[in-house]
C-alpha cells in the first residue's frame, strides 16, 4: 500500500526512482571497555579510521574540485587540517591508554572539542563547529563499520532521489546533477537554502517533510512531485500512471511556455511589465539570458562565500561577476552585495548570533568590514566595464547606511584610480527593501538611491515575525497576509511618485498568483528564477492591469491571509479559464487528494 508525506514544494517538476537515504548525523556510540593487551591495536584501529577518512575527504576534494570548481572543494581543506591535529590524536589516545573503545574516546572528544568551539570568543573557531560535526560523522562512521553516505559516490545516471534531513554547504557543494533527479529534505522552507538551491540547479524538490529520513529505509520507489510539494511512497501503478501522465502534461506546457521567450511581456491593456531573472550561481547565466528575461534583477553573490574557509579575491570575484555580465550582453545586471549572516555563512571569520537573522548580517557587516566590503566593490566597478551593472545594497533600513556604502564605494574607486585600472564610473545604485522599518520610511531614500528592490522573503519574516527556515511555522508563512501587501503598496506608491523603479526579486515574484497581485498593487518589474520567466510572462500577458488592480485591492482589504488569497485565486482563474498549467501550478492554493485509499495525505494539507 502506497503512502504519502505532505511537504512544501521548493522547486517544480515531477520526478520517480528509487530513494537515496543520507542520514548524516553523529551516530549513537555505546561505552566500551577495552582489555590492557588490546589498547596497542586500538590506538592503531584509530590512525587507521583517521588516514580511511582523510583518504575519503581527498577523494570528495577532487570528485567536488572536478565537477564544481577549486573554491567550492576548498571546504574540505578545514575538515583534513582537523583530522591531522596532534592535540586531537593526543587526547583519544589518552582516553584510549584508559581503556576505553576507540570509538568513545574519539566521540568524547569531539563532543567536547564542538562544545568549546561553539561558545569561543574568537568567530572563526565558533565557526568551525559545521567542520567539526562533519569529522565527527566520518571518521566515527568508519570505527563503527558503518556505510560511508557521500552523495558523491553516486555514478552518473543513477537517477536517485536524495532524501536528508537538511543540505549542508559540504553536501551541497558535492551533489552531481547527473546522478541526482530530486531532492527531499525533513527541514527548510520554500525559502530555505536548499529550496533555493534546486530552483536554481532545476531539481525538483520538496523540503519540510519532518520524518522523510525516519519513515524510509532507502532504495525504495518514490514520487517526488516539487509542484504540489508531496512524497509518494510505494505507489501504486495507478499513481505512477496518474503522474506520469501529469508529468508529460507539463512537459508539454514548458515546451508552449518555452515559445513564449520572444514575446513581450505586455498585459491585455498594454502596460509593460519587465521580467528579469535572478542568478545564484555563475553558470545559470547562459540558461537565464535565453529565458527570456531582460537582464538581471538579482544576482546573488554569497556563492563567492558560503561554506569557504577564506574570503575570494577581488580577482576572482571579477571573473565571476563579469561572466553573468557579458552572458546578457548589455542588459542590466543588478548585483546585491554580500548578503552573508542569518541563513548564509562562511565557515570562518563571522560572529555567531542566537538570532543571526536580526544579527550581524548584510549590510550591516558589510559596512563593519570595509577592506572586505571595498574589495568587492572594486570588483564591481571593473565588471561593469563589460556591461550595464547595478549594485544593490542588502538590508537597508536607514539613510546612514545608504550613505556609508556610497563613501566606501568612492573609496574603492579612488584605490582603483591609485592602480591605473579601468572602472565604470556612476554606477545606478539601489537598496534592497526587506523589513517594515524600511517599507514605512521609504521616501527618506529616495533622493540618494536609483531604485528599489522588494525582498519579499525577508519582508514576510520581518513583518509576521515567522522565522522562513522553520517548517514548524511554515503554515504562518503567509505572503498573501494584508499587512505585507499594504507594505509593498507603500513601497511602489512612493517610488512611482518620484518616478523610480522598484521592483520585486522574492521568491512571490515567481508564482502564479503572487505575481498576479504584485501587478495589481502596481509593481512593473519582477525578477524570477530563471525557469520561472516563461510562466510569469504567460501570466502578464493573460491578464488586465485593470483586472488585477481590483484582485489586489480586494485583498488589501481583506482581513486574513486565507481571504486575500481566495479573492486574488478567484480573479486569476476566471481571467484564465480552467488551465492546466494554473491547475498544477499553483500548489497550496487549489485542493485535491491525490492519494489513493487509505494511508493517504491531502497535499493542500501542508501548505495552509
Amino acid at each position: 500500500m502506497s503512502t504519502g508525506l505532505a511537504g512544501m514544494p521548493a522547486s517544480p517538476g515531477i520526478v520517480d526512482g528509487q530513494v537515496h537515504l543520507l542520514r548524516w548525523e553523529v551516530p549513537d556510540v555505546r561505552h566500551r571497555i577495552i582489555p590492557d593487551e588490546a589498547i596497542p591495536g586500538e590506538i592503531k584501529r584509530f590512525h587507521q579510521a583517521l588516514e580511511t577518512a582523510s583518504d575519503r575527504l581527498r577523494q570528495v576534494r577532487a570528485r567536488t574540485e572536478k565537477h564544481a570548481g577549486p573554491d567550492e572543494a576548498a571546504i574540505f581543506d578545514v575538515q583534513l587540517s582537523i583530522l591531522e591535529d596532534g592535540e586531537l590524536l593526543r587526547q583519544v589516545e589518552e582516553l584510549i591508554q584508559q581503556n576505553l573503545g576507540a570509538e568513545k574516546g574519539f566521540d568524547l572528544v569531539l563532543f567536547e572539542w564542538r562544545q568549546q568551539f561553539a561558545s569561543h570568543a574568537r568567530p572563526m573557531l565558533r565557526e568551525r563547529v559545521g567542520d567539526l560535526i562533519d569529522v565527527h560523522i566520518r571518521v566515527l562512521s568508519i570505527l563503527l563499520g558503518l556505510p560511508d553516505h557521500d552523495p558523491v559516490d553516486l555514478p552518473k545516471g543513477s537517477n536517485k532521489i536524495l532524501v536528508t534531513h537538511d543540505l549542508t554547504p559540504s553536501l551541497t557543494v558535492q551533489l552531481d546533477r547527473e546522478a541526482i533527479i530530486g531532492i527531499a529534505t525533513d527541514a527548510g522552507t520554500r525559502t530555505s537554502h536548499v529550496a533555493i538551491l534546486a530552483r536554481s540547479l532545476g531539481l525538483p524538490a520538496v523540503v519540510g517533510l519532518r520524518e522523510a529520513t525516519q519513515r524510509l529505509n532507502g532504495n525504495e520507489h518514490v514520487i517526488l512531485d516539487g509542484t504540489s510539494g508531496v512524497l509518494v511512497i510505494n505507489p501504486t501503478p495507478a499513481q505512477i500512471v496518474t503522474y506520469r501522465e501529469r508529468r508529460a502534461r507539463e512537459a508539454a506546457e514548458v515546451t508552449e511556455l518555452q515559445a513564449m521567450a520572444t514575446a513581450d511581456s505586455v498585459t491585455l491593456d498594454g502596460h509593460w511589465v519587465t521580467l528579469r531573472a535572478n542568478v545564484d550561481l555563475p553558470e545559470e547565466a547562459e540558461f537565464a539570458a535565453h529565458s527570456g528575461a531582460e537582464g538581471v534583477g538579482l544576482m546573488r553573490t554569497e556563492f563567492l562565500v558560503v561554506g569557504r574557509a577564506t574570503m575570494p579575491d577581488e580577482e576572482e570575484q571579477y571573473r565571476a561577476y563579469r561572466h553573468v555580465v557579458e552572458a546578457f550582453g548589455g542588459r542590466p545586471v543588478v548585483i546585491r552585495t554580500f548578503d552573508v549572516g542569518g541563513d548564509k555563512l562562511p565557515i570562518g571569520g563571522y560572529p555567531t548570533d542566537p538570532n543571526p537573522f536580526l544579527g550581524w548580517r548584510a549590510i550591516r557587516m558589510c559596512l563593519d568590514e570595509p577592506e572586505l566590503f571595498k574589495t568587492q566593490l572594486r570588483a564591481l566597478l571593473r565588471a561593469a566595464m563589460h556591461g550595464d551593472v547595478r549594485i544593490m545594497f542588502p538590508l537597508i533600513i536607514t539613510l546612514d547606511e545608504v550613505l556609508q556604502a556610497r563613501h566606501l564605494l568612492n573609496e574603492a574607486a579612488a584605490e582603483l584610480d591609485a592602480r591605473g585600472v579601468e572602472y565604470r564610473h556612476e554606477l545606478p545604485l539601489g537598496v534592497m527593501v526587506e523589513t517594515p522599518a524600511a517599507a514605512l520610511s521609504i521616501h527618506t531614500l529616495v533622493d540618494d538611491v536609483s531604485f528599489f528592490s522588494i525582498g519579499t522573503n525577508d519582508l514576510v519574516q520581518y513583518t509576521l515575525a515567522v522565522d522562513r527556515g522553520s517548517a514548524n511555522l511554515a503554515s504562518r508563512f503567509t505572503p498573501l497576509h494584508p499587512a505585507v501587501l499594504t507594505l509593498i503598496k507603500r513601497i511602489v506608491d512612493v517610488g512611482v511618485a518620484h518616478h523610480m523603479e522598484v521592483a520585486v526579486c522574492g521568491e512571490m515574484a515567481s508564482q502564479p498568483l503572487m505575481a498576479f497581485a504584485l501587478i495589481g498593487l502596481g509593481v512593473r518589474s519582477l525578477s524570477v528564477a530563471g525557469r520561472a520567466v516563461p510562466l510569469v510572462k504567460r501570466i502578464v500577458r493573460g491578464v488586465s492591469v485593470a483586472v488585477a488592480a481590483e484582485a489586489a485591492n480586494a485583498a488589501l482589504e481583506s482581513r486574513t491571509a486565507r481571504e486575500a488569497e481566495g479573492e486574488l485565486r478567484r480573479r486569476l482563474l476566471s481571467a484564465f479559464g480552467d488551465a492546466a498549467f494554473l491547475r498544477d501550478g499553483l500548489p497550496g492554493f487549489l485542493d485535491g487528494n491525490i492519494f489513493e485509499g487509505s494511508g493517504g495525505v491531502n497535499a493542500s494539507s501542508a501548505h495552509e
